[in-house]
């Protein structure tokens, strides 16, 4: 009765074994953050997003760079939107094809996504990637910015995103994600992923 039992537990170990040796891993997701910031409080989020889940970090830069003055950017924005303007991309991204994850980071401008991000939706296919937007702004939340991430990327699966007040750059508040407030940043941002189940 012992031998057999013993025969038993040795054929149920090979058994285990030859399981385990046939298992494949996971595939790793290939990810890409590609941000719009001009107060750098949206780069801050996406180096920390980086920081938590790897990737290949981007910041889009035009070809003609907006004002350095508030205001006029203001009213350039502001016609850009009214005219349904693209602002032609300096930035260009190899292979976009190769990702699974792009993660889109921008601020709230004029309530709206900013046009720079809304020129690279439409110079880049994003169809069949899942999209996980990111947004810092002055207060007033993220307008119709995502709203404008499911219309743009709909052929694509949208997780929830993430938003945080950064600075108010009308009131001379410009880089805000620092000190106490970029450790409360990581916490938030943290949590966040761990909901949208990008991080255990």
């Amino acid at each position: 009765m012992k031998i057999s039992t013993f025969i038993l537990c040795i054929i149920g170990l090979g058994v285990l074994a030859g399981y385990y040796s046939n298992a494949q891993p996971m595939p790793s997701k290939k990810i890409l953050i590609v941000y719009w910031s001009r107060t750098n409080n949206t780069k801050a989020i996406a180096e920390i997003i980086q920081h938590n889940v790897g990737g290949t970090l981007v910041a889009l830069e035009l070809e003609k760079p907006y004002p350095a003055n508030y205001r006029q950017t203001v009213q350039q924005v502001v016609k850009e939107n009214e005219t349904n303007y693209l602002p032609p991309l300096k930035t260009k991204i190899d292979a976009i094809e190769k990702y699974d994850i792009v993660f889109l980071g921008f601020p709230t401008w004029d309530m709206q996504m900013p046009p720079p991000m809304k020129s690279f939706l439409h110079q880049y296919n994003l169809s069949g990637k899942t999209i996980v937007p990111f947004n810092t702004n002055a207060g007033y939340g993220v307008g119709s910015s995502f709203e404008t991430v499911k219309d743009l990327c709909a052929k694509s699966k949208v997780l929830e995103g993430f938003e945080m007040k950064g600075g108010i750059e009308r009131d001379g508040i410009y880089f805000a994600i620092k000190d106490e407030k970029a450790k409360e940043a990581e916490t938030e941002v943290i949590k966040w992923l761990q909901k949208i189940k990008l991080i255990p």
